[in-house]
């Protein structure tokens, strides 16, 4: 078992390796290598460190628990972000390297107007900073039961040490250091799980063949559910919510479209998001086998395991593999969850600068003095949201934010498509009310759904709804069509 102190050690020198890849990465960074990392980066470095951003820290823990409910299913959203990458790559990336957009909340205003633009980062940042938040606090949870507790320190210093670390390695080089950290990230996470597959392979006497067949003849292996559209499960729920939580979370927010945009023209940044989705395919795939290979672990020894979030960090700290393992873990857990923060706020000091402050006018050295300031507040409001959640802490507050995120892409997504679909102006100083009312009529819906639809339950197509209802808002507030589309 991995005491508090290896814990911590083994944390230590990822971060000593992550400062020394930043620092080399971002050491000559101006304002355009923080924002769009001078537009310079490969596509290829791009593909790789894009499969590492799309995985956080619950991702890193949740998806292996999740194949005792749910099986392989998560795989056929997953087939959905194949087709929502698409869309991304030949929709929207041409159009954001034509208008050379720093945010692409700029688009907005391009087409709608100043209150459609600063409603759309508002609405990202709020996504944004509430996700992120709650990412790092279930991370900082972890390593408070693991490493803090222990040692007798406060939940406050692991909360500011925390935000602390993020914010120095993403001071100086913005999104030019995080394709690179992100790079690192994807690395650990790879080789984290597939020598952890090889561990458990070898504990339990499995050749390849055998783990092949261990999995493939597993009742959690199942992938596709095709039996009852009232499941949440079932295929086309999945598959479409895939599609339009892609676009919507990874095309139209800031933090993952931020990276593709470093890439020197459409074309490189189009093969980057073809190459990183089929990759990324393939990782979640590996976190899925991992999984049933955990559970099959845990039965054959006849431990017990409540809640599927905890099977991992259990059976890889607690003793029952090679130390090798619990360290692989703990790099896996560390890289993941940190990676994900740096970039969110990379992004939040970005669109805030760019979009809320606004950056026209200003020098060269105004606008750097102006987005170190915004670095260092959103570092702090992320720590301070952090530690009111703890505050709170409860189940209901962790879902409650996380329902709050998924609502607020709706609005961002029917914008766009608004914009993009159709030639009609809107009247532009009703679009937050729009964008407002959208969220709370799809909450309404949820709310009475199985009672109003003989049992139908909602589950991620809400997005999609979400989306429609700020589409048909703009529609019935909006005008004649504009005789040039952007």
């Amino acid at each position: 078992m991995l005491s508090p102190l290896s814990i911590l050690f083994v944390t230590v020198c990822y971060f000593v390796v992550l400062f020394g890849v930043s620092w080399l990465a971002g050491r000559k960074a101006d304002n355009a290598g923080f924002f769009t990392g001078n537009r310079r980066s490969r596509w290829y470095v791009v593909a790789f460190a894009m499969i590492g951003a799309s995985i956080s820290g619950v991702t890193y823990v949740s998806v292996p628990g999740m194949v005792a409910v749910s099986g392989f299913g998560y795989l056929q959203m997953v087939l959905g972000f194949v087709v929502g990458q698409l869309a991304i790559a030949f929709v929207l990336t041409p159009l954001f390297y034509r208008m050379n957009l720093v945010s692409i909340y700029g688009y907005l205003e391009n087409r709608f107007g100043l209150s459609s633009y600063r409603t759309g980062a508002w609405f990202f940042f709020i996504s944004k900073m509430s996700g992120a938040a709650v990412r790092l606090f279930l991370v900082c949870a972890t390593l408070q039961l693991l490493v803090f507790g222990p040692l007798g320190w406060p939940f406050v210093v692991n909360v500011a040490a925390s935000v602390a670390l993020v914010w120095l390695y993403t001071v100086q080089g913005g999104v030019k250091s995080l394709i690179w950290t992100d790079s690192l990230k994807t690395l650990c996470l790879i080789v984290s799980v597939v020598l952890c597959i090889g561990c458990i392979a070898s504990d339990l006497h499995l050749s390849a063949a055998g783990l092949w067949q261990t999995i493939s003849e597993s009742e959690m292996s199942r992938m596709f559910f095709l039996d009852n559209p009232d499941d949440k499960q079932y295929f086309f729920k999945q598959f479409l919510a895939g599609v339009f939580t892609t676009i919507a979370m990874n095309g139209l927010d800031q933090d993952m479209m931020q990276r593709n945009l470093s890439c020197r023209n459409s074309r490189e940044s189009q093969k980057n998001m073809l190459v990183s989705v089929v990759m990324q395919f393939c990782v979640i795939a590996l976190f899925l086998m991992l999984g049933v290979l955990l559970y099959t672990y845990a039965d054959s020894r006849g431990i017990a395991v409540e809640k599927g979030d905890e099977l991992f960090p259990l059976l890889a700290t607690g003793g029952y593999f090679p130390v090798v393992v619990g360290v692989l873990f703990i790099v896996g857990l560390v890289s993941s969850a940190y990676s994900a923060a740096g970039s969110a706020l990379t992004a939040l000091t970005t669109s805030f600068t760019v979009d809320i402050i606004g950056t026209q006018g200003r020098t060269e050295q105004q606008v750097a003095r102006l987005r170190r300031r915004v670095h260092v507040g959103m570092a702090a409001v992320m720590g301070l949201t952090i530690y009111i959640i703890y505050l709170l802490n409860n189940t209901s507050v962790i879902d409650a934010v996380y329902t709050l995120v998924s609502y607020t892409y709706g609005p961002i997504l029917g914008m766009f498509a608004f914009g993009i679909l159709t030639r009609r102006t809107v009247c532009d100083r009703y679009t937050p009310l729009v964008a407002v009312l959208s969220p709370a009529l799809c909450y309404v819906l949820q709310s009475n759904s199985e009672r109003w639809f003989g049992g139908y339950s909602f589950s991620y197509e809400l997005l999609i709804v979400n989306a429609l209802f700020t589409f048909i808002g703009l529609w019935i507030s909006g005008g004649k069509k504009e005789e040039k589309k952007p």
